[in-house]
Parts: structure tokens; C-alpha cells; sequence
């Protein structure tokens, strides 16, 4: 098995690892909370510090590992580590005056998250962001300390932190009932802290030594906002994109934000195992193959990474809305979560269950663009979409409620890949369109006939085995099992290629691990 293969496969367990934990996480909440206004209140002073900076961040963090690797390619290691010492401080620093400038202007900027908030929501919102807006701080040096990390080649700790930062929150869920609300703010606030506290100790191990030194007019950091600028609003998009729904939902009924966000935890979820696994390794692959010109292997890479997510998402979509009621209710109907808030959440479930494929193959779309150095389709093509997806909301949100601002998340996902194809061919011309298409209808046709089956077989065995969470277990894990080998009969039936090949490559590991051999 190659080193990319066994990194791949170990930043999907630990990846897993991570979101069973943040799953279990909403999980609490919603058993201790509910659907109700202090989640809405909670959920949007948690949203407010991501907003503003994640974007920011993220994009410090896809432009600083190609110039961090020139600079030490050119000037040596002590140079790039002053760099990143120089990029940590100045980020400090601005973190710190917008921190305290959103402490001052705090509820209009509430309100603008959340325009329909009033009363005690509006209050508890204003008390929960002035404390958290501190983490935009720890998420400006998370995110140059985790890409420094993946640079040199430690790939797990990156992969590890959402354990910490979900283990701080979820203890702080169920402390706060007894010593007060604080606890789980300030426990939320600790949980961004941890992601930094854990990644030191590594870094130090890999080179890293902090320095106070700031030089705004260092050449190196001017290149680097050069380089930021376009995929900061490419990365912006998709939290506008969040904020506008939530905004939206904070003028319909309570429990409108909790439910939307509940059902998009779900979706993330999927989201974070596979596709951001896969893109961890194909990103690197895709701009090497492209440095070095080899448009035959960096066509295959595309069709092939293109062909690995819809044969991992189109089952994943169609059965998350078959089963969008059983899921919800057995994940998450306890305690302060009652039915009016399983209908809710399900309804949105299904809504962006819709675009899962979207958001899938936006993620793998938009590396192929960068690793060609093309940063610019992918905002422009966000941008589209981003207005489509505002104009949508206001539109569905008028007959179906919030979960019109689910469903409009999930058709602007879909116009931004079909945008994002046609902006690829007119790039590099024709890199096997045909393969996915053909990939894709057979990939749709099993996805189809699996979830007629799963519904036929889920109403058959929920009629039988009747009871309390016990028939909830069985009847959702016996229904997913015979989906699943419905699907799968379906793709090898169809002859898909990836499937094949597949099977091929774990008959071989079986056979070499039982000490036969095969002919070549």
C-alpha cells in the first residue's frame, strides 16, 4: 500500500473519530437544549467568531504552504519559520483589534446574523458573542500552526483536533445545567483555545520556535495577501452562503436555526470523512502532475477522484432522504428533542440531502482550479452561485419554510459544479467528461433502485419489530445493511470501472495476506 493510500485511510479514522465525537456533541445539546431559543442564541454567537475569520483563515491557510515551501526551498528553513512568526503575530494582532471592535458593536452585529432575534434571545445571543468572539484569535493561529504541520509531512495531529475541542464542549454541555449557562459558553471558548495547546508541542518537534517579531513590509507577507485575496472570497461564499440561511430562519418560528443547523451537522458529517480526506491527497497529486505537465495522468486524477466521490455520495444522498425521519429521530429524539423538532430537522435533512453531490465535487472542482494556479473561476463561479442560492431562499422560504433554505443551499450547490465543469473544459479542453457521465447514470440508476428497496424493506420492518430505541436500531441498521447490498450488487451488475478495480485490489491484499500470489 503506498504512502498516500495509508495517509488517506488514517485521516478518515481519525477523521471519523473526530466527527462521532462532534456528532455526539449535537447530540448532547439537542438532549439537553433542544430546539429552542437558547440554541438559536448559542448556535449563532458560536457561527459569529467562524464567519468572520474562518474564511480568512482558511485562505491564510491554502496560500501559506506553497509560499512557506518556496521560501524555505530558496533562503533555508530559518527563514520560513521567521515568516510563519511574522505571519502568527500580525494575525494576532489583527484578531485582537476586531475582537475588540466587535465587543463594542456587539448586537448590531448580532443582528445582522440574526435579524429576527428579539427579547431574550436577542440578549442571551449579545452576552454569548462577546465572549466568543475572543476564539477568532486561536482560529488565526490554528490555522497557520495546522498547515505548517501537514508541510512537514505530520498529517495526524491536524487530523486529531476536533477530539480535544469535542471533549471541552461536550463536558461543558452537561455542566452547565447545574453551574450555569457560562459554563458551557466559556467551555466552548476553551474548546478553540485546545485545538492551539495541542498542536504546539508538535510543532516544536518539527522545527517550530516562536519569536516576537512583526514586519508588516516584509515582501513575503505582501505576496501572500496577493495570494489570498481571490480565494478568500472563493472560501467566503460558502459562510455567506450559512449566514444568509440562518439569518433567514431567525424570522420564522423557534427552533428554525437548531433545526437547519442539526440537519446540516448531519451532511457535514459525510462531508469531513470522505470528501476532505480525499481532497487531502489529491489536492498535492493534482499540482504536481500539473507542474510537471503530464496532462494524460492529471486528466485520469480528475476523472478518477471525480468518479470516487459520486460513487461514495450518490448512495449516501439518496438514502440520508428515504431515511431522513428514522435517522433524525433515533439520533437525536431524547429528552428536551420532541417531535416537533424531529419533523423539522428531518425536513431540512432531505432538503440538503439533495445537494450532497454538489458540495461533494465543489470541494474536488475547485483543487483542480487551484492546482493549476487558476484562483479566480472558483470565486466567480461561487459568486454565481451565492446569488442564486439569496435569490432562491427568498423565494422557497415563502411556502416551505426553513426548509426552503435548505433546499436552495443544495440546487445552488448543483448549479455552482455544473458552472464549474464547463469552466474546466473551456481551461484544459476535454479531460473524460464521458467517463463520469457514464459513471454517474450508473451510479444514479443503483442509487435509485436501492432506495425504493430500502423504503419498501424499512416500512416492512418497523411494522414487525415494534417497541422503543431498540426497533428504532434495528429497523434503521437492518434497512442501511440491505440498501447498501442493493447498491452494491447494483455497480457491479453495471460494470463500473472504479468498482472493479476496487474489488480487484482487495482480492489481491486478501490473497497476499493468506499467502497465495497472483499471476501477473
Amino acid at each position: 500500500m503506498s504512502n498516500i493510500a495509508k495517509t488517506t485511510i488514517g485521516l478518515m479514522f481519525l477523521t471519523l473519530i473526530s466527527k462521532v465525537l462532534g456528532f455526539f456533541r449535537e447530540l448532547c445539546l439537542g438532549s439537553v437544549y433542544g430546539a429552542s431559543a437558547f440554541t438559536d442564541a448559542y448556535i449563532i454567537s458560536q457561527n459569529i467568531p467562524i464567519v468572520i475569520f474562518t474564511s480568512v483563515a482558511m485562505a491564510l491557510g491554502t496560500s501559506y504552504i506553497p509560499l512557506f515551501c518556496d521560501i524555505r526551498e530558496k533562503s533555508g528553513d530559518k527563514e520560513a519559520i521567521k515568516f510563519s512568526n511574522n505571519l502568527i503575530n500580525i494575525v494576532v494582532i489583527f484578531c485582537s483589534l476586531l475582537a475588540i471592535v466587535c465587543m463594542i458593536f456587539t448586537e448590531p452585529i448580532v443582528k445582522i446574523f440574526a435579524m429576527g432575534f428579539e427579547g431574550e434571545t436577542l440578549k442571551l445571543a449579545v452576552e454569548f458573542t462577546r465572549i466568543l468572539i475572543i476564539g477568532i484569535i486561536f482560529i488565526g493561529v490554528n490555522d497557520v500552526l495546522m498547515p505548517f504541520l501537514q508541510i512537514n509531512q505530520n498529517y495526524a495531529v491536524p487530523g486529531m483536533l476536533g477530539i480535544p475541542y469535542n471533549i471541552v464542549i461536550i463536558i461543558s454541555i452537561f455542566a452547565s445545567p447545574k453551574f450555569g449557562y457560562n459554563v458551557l459558553i466559556y467551555g466552548t471558548l476553551l474548546a478553540i483555545l485546545s485545538k492551539v495547546l495541542f498542536q504546539i508541542p508538535f510543532a516544536k518537534k518539527k522545527g517550530y520556535k516562536y519569536k516576537a517579531y512583526v514586519n508588516v513590509k516584509d515582501k513575503n507577507i505582501k505576496k501572500l495577501l496577493l495570494l489570498v485575496a481571490p480565494v478568500f472570497v472563493g472560501v467566503a461564499v460558502n459562510q455567506v452562503n450559512g449566514l444568509v440561511d440562518k439569518t433567514l430562519a431567525s424570522t420564522l418560528v423557534e427552533g428554525s436555526i437548531s433545526a437547519l443547523n442539526y440537519a446540516n451537522k448531519l451532511n457535514e458529517f459525510v462531508m469531513g470523512i470522505f470528501i476532505v480526506s480525499i481532497t487531502s491527497v489529491i489536492y498535492p497529486l493534482l499540482s504536481k502532475l500539473s507542474a510537471a505537465n503530464n496532462k494524460e495522468e492529471f486528466n485520469n486524477s480528475i476523472v478518477k477522484s471525480i468518479n470516487y466521490v459520486i460513487l461514495l455520495v450518490i448512495p449516501i444522498s439518496i438514502g440520508a432522504m428515504v431515511l431522513s425521519t428514522p435517522i433524525v429521530k433515533l439520533l437525536f429524539e431524547r429528552g428536551a428533542f420532541d417531535l416537533r423538532a424531529t419533523q423539522m430537522t428531518s425536513s431540512a435533512l432531505f432538503c440538503y440531502s439533495i445537494g450532497i453531490i454538489g458540495f461533494g465535487l465543489r470541494d474536488i472542482l475547485s483543487r483542480v482550479f487551484y492546482s493549476i494556479q487558476d484562483t479566480k473561476t472558483p470565486m466567480i463561479n461561487g459568486a454565481i452561485a451565492m446569488a442564486l442560492n439569496i435569490v432562491l431562499n427568498l423565494i422557497l422560504i415563502k411556502y416551505i419554510g426553513h426548509a426552503g433554505l435548505a433546499l436552495a443551499t443544495s440546487i445552488s450547490a448543483l448549479v455552482c459544479i455544473v458552472l464549474l465543469f464547463r469552466s474546466l473544459r473551456k481551461k484544459i479542453g476535454n479531460f473524460g467528461e464521458e467517463k463520469i457521465a457514464v459513471v454517474f447514470i450508473k451510479t444514479l440508476i443503483s442509487g435509485v433502485v436501492m432506495g425504493i428497496v430500502t423504503t419498501i424493506f424499512y416500512d416492512f420492518i418497523s411494522n414487525i419489530v415494534r417497541g422503543g430505541m431498540i426497533s428504532q436500531i434495528v429497523s434503521l441498521s437492518t434497512s442501511v445493511l440491505v440498501g447498501v447490498t442493493v447498491y452494491f450488487i447494483g455497480v457491479v451488475i453495471l460494470k463500473i470501472d472504479e468498482v472493479n478495480q476496487a474489488i480487484s485490489i482487495i482480492k489481491d491484499k486478501f490473497t497476499t495476506k493468506r499467502g497465495g500470489y497472483s499471476a501477473k
